[in-house]
């Protein structure tokens, strides 16, 4: 897990799968609340809420897990709105990582 980029992304729909396939990750606000969404050791991908975290201090995830970007971008998180719904007013912010 990241911490949200200071500056936004300039993102296309159309280059979100790309982005995800080589970062990983990117925060996405939108409606008020942000969300982190990133995969699973590269296998899986979900949608976590930037307001919950677990035991481990890690954020909680508010979608189910789904093997595909394209599955990923379709499935529904927000009151029945996939990423794709609410990609024009989402903003995007890269997720950096901490130095090692």
């Amino acid at each position: 897990m990241g911490t949200k980029a200071a500056e936004a992304l300039e993102l296309s729909y159309e280059e979100l799968p790309t982005y995800l396939h080589t970062y990983h990750s990117v925060y996405m606000e939108v409606e008020g609340s942000t969300y982190y969404l990133t995969d699973v050791n590269d296998r899986y991908w979900r949608v976590q809420d930037t307001t919950k975290f677990n035991e481990k201090g890690h954020y909680v995830d508010c979608s189910e897990l789904v093997p595909t970007i394209s599955e990923f971008l379709e499935l529904p998180f927000k009151d029945g709105k996939a990423i794709k719904d609410l990609f024009e007013e989402a903003t995007f912010y890269a997720s950096e990582k901490p130095e090692a």
